[in-house]
C-alpha cells in the first residue's frame, strides 16, 4: 500500500466535494436516515460546504475548515441535538452510500471504515 492520503486516493478536491454532495443526497433519499435528516435545515447547501471543508483536512488535504472557521470542534455544532448510536449508524450508512456513489476503491473504503466509525461515534452525546 502506498503512503498516499485518503484525500489523494479519493481524487483530491473535486472528489471530496462530490463526496460531501453525495453524502447529503444519500441523507435526503434514504428512509433509514430520516431522523438525522430532520436535524438539518431544509437547504443542505451550507452544511454540505462545511462537510467538504472538514473532510478536506481530515482526509489529508488542505485544512480548509480550520482556515475558514478556526478551531475544528465537532461537538459544539452537534450539541443542540441528542445524537445516539442509531443516529451514528444512519450517518455511517449515508457515508457508505456516498463513498459508493463517487466510486471510492475498496482500498479507500477499507482504510476509512474504522476512522469514520470513530469520528461518528465521537459525536454521540446520549
Amino acid at each position: 500500500m502506498s503512503n498516499s492520503s485518503p484525500y489523494e486516493l479519493l481524487g483530491g478536491e473535486e472528489k471530496i466535494r462530490a463526496l460531501a454532495k453525495a453524502f447529503y443526497q444519500a441523507m435526503d433519499k434514504t428512509t433509514e436516515a430520516e431522523e438525522i435528516r430532520q436535524m438539518h435545515a431544509k437547504s443542505l447547501d451550507q452544511v454540505e460546504q462545511r462537510l467538504f471543508e472538514y473532510l478536506s483536512g481530515w482526509l489529508g488535504g488542505p485544512g480548509l475548515y480550520h482556515e475558514k472557521h478556526g478551531t475544528v470542534c465537532l461537538t459544539s455544532p452537534h450539541k443542540p441535538y441528542q445524537i445516539n448510536a442509531d443516529h451514528r449508524d444512519q450517518w455511517l450508512l449515508c457515508m457508505d452510500k456516498a463513498l459508493e456513489e463517487i466510486g471510492a476503491s475498496t482500498q479507500v473504503k477499507s482504510m476509512l471504515k474504522e476512522p469514520m466509525f470513530r469520528l461518528a461515534d465521537f459525536i454521540k452525546n446520549v
